[in-house]
């Protein structure tokens, strides 16, 4: 008798075009018009310089502060062209001469494109804070269940729940008992050993069929989660790293209440 072993291949998620978020493309083109609008409502006003100054930079942070730094860069361009223009002797001239309205220009310039890497930076850092505390609040109610049920059952249907949320899953269903076949096995590092290798999803994709995530209990294999990938792109690091968090609060479980039944 001869066994055939099927060659596995990853499988990889075609790359989606890059869009522009609404939110930029607002600020983009505001970007482009509000400091036109600005200094043409301000050409009365020309000769207090001052205030013409303040409200240029004003609509180059709020802009800078809505959108990306794309934005913010233009929004600053358009501030410092449209100041010289109709702000600046000669009027109507992109020309300029007196070397206060050079150096307003450069702090236009200057004022949005800092002003818009700060904001990118701190949206940014808004977005991980938001996502690490949704992978806490995973964690946390899977805890507080474990702790207030004497359901294994329960847990394990929560936990397929959250699992199929958090990595994406086509589906995910658990098996209980003996471990039979090889399927691919995500690790405790967040890679995927497949057969005697181990690749990174990052890099590799997910390979194909179902992966096992096994659930441990004082150190005893006692069941495993079976997740079948979905065709989006592949979980981020911290996302398979909550996974097996959430595998080993099911091992937890399972030690402490017992077999559950078959899904």
């Amino acid at each position: 008798m001869t066994t055939s072993t099927a060659i596995r291949t990853p499988h990889r998620a075609r790359p989606a075009p890059r869009t522009w978020p609404p939110r930029d493309r607002v600020a983009l083109a505001a970007g482009l018009a509000l400091p036109f609008l600005v200094a043409l409502a301000l050409v009365p006003a020309r000769t207090a310089l001052s205030h013409t100054d303040a409200a240029l930079v004003l609509v180059v942070v709020a802009v800078a502060a809505l959108g990306s730094r794309t934005a913010g860069a233009v929004a600053a361009l358009s501030a410092a062209a449209w100041f010289d223009f109709f702000l600046t002797r000669p009027y109507q001239t992109f020309d300029i001469t007196a070397s206060a309205d050079i150096e307003t220009a450069a702090l236009l310039l200057a004022v949005g494109v800092m002003v818009s890497q700060l904001a990118a930076r701190a949206r940014k850092l808004h977005i991980i804070t938001v996502t690490d505390a949704a992978y806490l609040a995973r964690i946390h109610r899977t805890a507080d269940l474990v702790r207030s049920v004497h359901s294994a059952d329960t847990v394990v249907d929560h936990v397929r729940t959250e699992l199929t949320e958090l990595l994406g899953l086509r589906a995910c269903r658990f098996e209980y008992g003996t471990l039979t076949g090889r399927p691919p096995r995500l690790e405790n590092d967040g890679s995927v050993t497949v057969g005697r290798h181990s690749r990174n999803p990052d890099t590799d994709g997910w390979p194909d069929g179902e992966i096992e995530l096994r659930a441990y209990g004082n150190g005893h294999y006692l069941g495993r989660f079976l997740l079948t990938p979905g065709r989006g792109p592949v979980p981020t690091l911290r996302a398979r790293l909550v996974a097996v968090t959430l595998a080993d609060q099911t091992g937890a479980a399972l030690d402490t209440s017992g077999p559950v039944r078959g899904w």
